[in-house]
């Protein structure tokens, strides 16, 4: 989005705060997809999965909630549930009230590759999880921590990326 005014009040540390968060969640992504992969899922499908596990307040999965989970049209989100419904990862439920709506829940097997992936996932986010603060917290305005060189202190060290440089995973996930 574009102002009438261009601030003049941002400073270079502004652009690097939300380049380094920005690089640091990319990371993150990076490695989710990866282990998507890895577990025969596309990413957009791991994430339709865990959003129909992680509903607030464990209320079940409206396709109109599933598209506003993952950010697509109410179409595409139809569509993935058929792709995931026939691999035999979800099922659907129409509405009792309203026969419109079409709920969505995971099978066993839907269940079993959610929850591996959650674990990895947790994993990587302990990992990574100081480098996330650190980046989110300098945007914020919260705490400055930058070293002698420029660099956010807390940012993990890249020869210990949890992939390599070929992006795959050094360690495979087990669904």
């Amino acid at each position: 989005m574009r102002s009438k005014r261009t601030p003049t009040n941002l400073k270079l540390a502004d652009y690097q705060a939300i380049a380094e968060f920005r690089y640091q969640i990319r990371r993150f992504l990076r490695f989710s997809e990866d282990a998507s992969r890895a577990a025969g899922l596309e990413p957009q499908q791991h994430q339709l999965l865990l959003a129909v596990k992680g509903m607030p307040g464990g209320r079940a999965a409206r396709i109109s909630d599933l598209a506003e989970r993952l950010q697509i049209q109410h179409h595409s989100t139809v569509e993935l549930v058929d792709r995931l419904a026939a691999r035999g990862l979800v099922s659907r439920m129409l509405g009792e009230d309203d026969r419109r709506e079409v709920y969505v829940q995971l099978s066993p097997r839907g269940e079993h590759i959610v929850s591996g992936l959650t674990l990895y996932h947790k994993n990587e986010l302990r990992r990574a999880a100081p480098a996330l603060v650190a980046a989110l917290d300098e945007v914020a305005g919260k705490r400055q921590r930058r070293d002698g060189r420029g660099e956010l202190r807390g940012r993990t060290d890249p020869k210990r990326k949890s992939y390599s440089a070929s992006g795959t995973s050094r360690t495979r996930p087990c669904f």
